[in-house]
C-alpha cells in the first residue's frame, strides 16, 4: 500500500466539500429562436398586413409579480392566448424551459432572475395594411403618423406585426428604433422614433420634464360637459386591475393622473327618417298594409338607464344625471401625466366614453351605465340568473340595482376575458353606427378551429372596424425647445357632409414646421 504525503494545514473535508459545490452554470442571455424568418412573412389581403405563421421563442425575466409563484400558475394567470392545459403539456413536454433547462414539475417555483424560455408555433393576429406616414426626419429623430390598430412593441400575440418590426422589415435588419412615446394599439397618431440613443434620449427627457404639450382628438358618446372652449379636468386616479387583460379603472389606491378637456363640437344623431305615408281604404280610414285600422300613440321614451351621457361642468358635480339626445362629440384631450388608458378611462369616468371603443364602451362588460362615476365604492350589480349570455356578472343576466350601477372588478374581469373570445368584443357606436351583420359576423374571436401543426385554437379574421378607435394623438409640443409637430385629423373628427363646421379652426396650434398645413387643413374642413 503507497502512502500519499499531505501537506501541514490542509483539511482535506474542506476539500471534498469545496469539490462537491461546482459553480452554477450562467444564465444565458437569451434562447435561440428556432426560426427567425427575414424577410419577414409578410403578406396582404382583404386590407390587412399579415404574418404567415412560424416557430418562435419568447423570452422573459422573471417579473417582480411573479416572484415565488409557481411557473404553471404564471403562464394560466398572465397569457389568455392559449388554455391551462396548453401550457401544462408544453412545460412537461420541454417546450417551456427555466434558465435554458427543462422543468420537470409544472409546480416549479420562479425565483428572481430566472429566464422563462417557451417555444411555440406562432400565430400572429393581422393588423392593418395602412403604411406608417413620415410627419419629419432628421439625423437624431423620426416623427411618424402611426396608423391605428398596430401596437408598438411586440407584445402577447403580436410580434412582427408590430410597429418596430415593421419600420425594420422596411430599413433593414441591422436598424434598430427606439420608440420614444407610446401609443395604445388601437390609437393612432404623432409618435417619435430615435435612431440612436442620444436621440431618443433628448425627446424623452422632455416628455418626462414635462415641458411637451400633448394634444389628442377624441369622439365620445353623447354632449361632453361644458360650453364651447371650456376645459373640464379630471384628476381621478389610475388603477391596473388587470395586467392579463391590460383593464385599468379609477380607483382610490391608484397612480395619480390628469387629463385636461375641451368639446371642439357637438353633432345631435341625424332626425328620424320620416313614417311611410299610411294606406288609405275606400271608406277613408287610415289603415295599415294589411287593411287592419291603426292606432296613433305617442312614442314611449327609453329607458334611462339605457342613457351612458350624463353632462356636468366637472367631476365633483356630476351627481345629477341630465338626460338629452345622445349624438356625439368631438373633444380635444390633454393628458398631464401618461398612464396607461389613462384617456379612455377618465372619459369614461366621466360618462363619455370613446364610442367605439371595445373595452370602455362595452355594455356587456360595464353594463348600460358604461362605468359612469365607478370609482370603486358603489357595488351593486344583481345576479338572478345562471345563464351565461355574457351580460351579467358570473355570466347571469346582469339586472341592475339602479341606486348601485357598478359591479365589482371580479365581474368586469371575466366580462371582459370573454371578449374576444366566446364573444365579440362590440362597443355601443358597433351596434349604432358603424357595423351592420355582416361587420359584426367578421369580428375577431375564435373560430372553433385548430391549426395542423400545434393544434392550438384558431381565430377568425377582424373586421376592419375593429382596427382602431376614436382616439387621435395630433399635436406634440415643446415651447422651450422650439418644434411641434401636428398630424391632420382622422376623416372621422371632421364634420358631417351635411354639417358646416370650422372644426380646425377650434383646435390649438399650427402645422408641422410653418403654420402652413394647418391653413391647408382648414381650408379642406371649410370646403366639407
Amino acid at each position: 500500500m503507497s502512502l500519499i504525503a499531505i501537506e501541514p494545514g490542509i483539511n482535506l473535508h474542506k476539500e471534498k466539500k469545496k469539490k462537491q459545490h461546482k459553480p452554477p452554470r450562467p444564465i444565458p442571455t437569451s434562447i435561440v429562436t428556432p426560426c427567425d424568418p427575414w424577410p419577414r412573412p409578410y403578406y396582404f389581403e382583404n386590407g390587412f398586413r399579415k404574418v404567415r405563421p412560424y416557430h418562435f421563442t419568447y423570452n422573459t425575466y422573471c417579473k417582480q409579480r411573479w416572484r415565488g409563484r409557481e411557473l404553471l400558475d404564471i403562464f394560466v394567470s398572465e397569457f389568455r392566448d392559449r388554455p391551462a392545459e396548453y401550457y401544462k403539456e408544453a412545460i412537461l413536454a420541454g417546450r417551456v424551459v427555466v434558465n435554458g433547462h427543462p422543468v420537470i414539475n409544472p409546480s416549479t417555483v420562479v425565483k428572481n432572475g430566472d429566464l422563462i424560455s417557451h417555444t411555440l408555433h406562432r400565430h400572429e393576429p393581422p393588423v392593418t395594411s395602412q403604411p406608417i406616414r413620415i410627419v419629419h426626419e432628421d439625423n437624431d429623430v423620426i416623427v411618424i403618423n402611426k396608423p391605428a390598430g398596430v401596437p408598438v412593441h411586440p407584445t402577447g400575440r403580436y410580434n412582427f406585426n408590430s410597429l418596430i418590426e415593421i419600420m425594420r422589415s422596411e430599413r433593414g435588419l441591422d436598424w434598430h428604433p427606439l420608440p420614444v412615446n407610446r401609443l395604445d394599439r388601437l390609437t393612432s397618431g404623432v409618435m417619435f422614433i430615435g435612431k440612436h440613443p442620444a436621440g431618443a434620449d433628448a425627446i424623452s427627457s422632455q416628455i418626462m420634464d414635462r415641458t411637451v404639450r400633448k394634444e389628442y382628438v377624441a369622439r365620445v358618446k353623447g354632449r361632453f360637459p361644458g360650453e364651447e372652449g371650456e376645459e373640464v379636468v379630471c384628476s381621478q386616479p389610475i388603477l391596473l386591475i388587470s395586467p392579463k387583460l391590460g383593464l385599468n379603472r379609477v380607483r382610490a389606491e391608484g397612480k395619480s393622473a390628469e387629463t385636461r378637456f375641451r368639446r371642439v363640437a357637438y353633432y345631435p344623431p341625424p332626425p328620424p327618417p320620416p313614417p311611410p305615408p299610411p294606406r288609405r281604404s275606400r271608406a277613408g280610414n287610415s289603415t295599415t298594409m294589411t287593411g287592419h285600422p291603426t292606432a296613433i300613440s305617442p312614442v314611449e321614451p327609453q329607458d334611462p338607464t339605457q342613457k351612458t351621457h350624463f353632462p356636468s361642468n366637472n367631476v365633483e358635480k356630476m351627481d345629477k344625471k341630465e338626460e338629452e339626445e345622445e349624438g356625439y362629440s368631438i373633444v380635444e384631450c390633454r393628458p398631464v401625466t401618461g398612464r396607461t388608458h389613462q384617456i379612455r378611462v377618465h372619459l369614461q369616468f366621466l360618462g363619455h366614453p370613446i364610442s367605439n371603443d371595445p373595452i370602455y364602451c362595452n355594455q356587456r362588460v360595464f353594463g348600460p351605465n358604461l362605468g359612469f362615476k365607478d370609482d370603486g365604492t358603489k357595488l351593486g350589480w344583481n345576479t338572478k340568473s345562471s345563464s351565461t349570455n355574457g351580460d351579467g356578472g358570473d355570466g347571469g343576466d346582469g339586472s341592475i340595482d339602479n341606486d348601485n350601477l357598478h359591479a365589482p372588478d371580479e365581474d368586469i374581469i371575466a366580462r371582459l376575458s370573454r371578449m374576444g373570445k366566446e364573444e365579440v368584443a362590440e362597443a355601443v357606436a358597433y351596434h349604432e353606427e358603424i357595423a351592420g351583420t355582416y361587420e359584426k359576423r367578421k369580428a375577431e374571436k375564435m373560430s372553433g378551429e385548430f391549426c395542423e401543426i400545434c393544434d392550438t385554437p384558431l381565430y377568425s379574421e377582424p373586421g376592419l372596424h375593429e382596427m382602431g378607435i376614436y382616439l387621435h394623438a395630433r399635436r406634440y409640443a415643446c415651447e422651450p425647445a422650439g418644434w411641434a409637430f401636428e398630424t391632420e385629423l382622422p376623416q372621422w373628427a371632421l364634420p358631417p357632409g351635411d354639417v358646416e363646421g370650422q372644426m380646425e379652426a377650434e383646435m390649438d396650434g399650427g402645422g408641422v414646421g410653418s403654420g402652413k398645413e394647418a391653413v391647408m387643413q382648414k381650408a379642406s374642413v371649410a370646403a366639407l
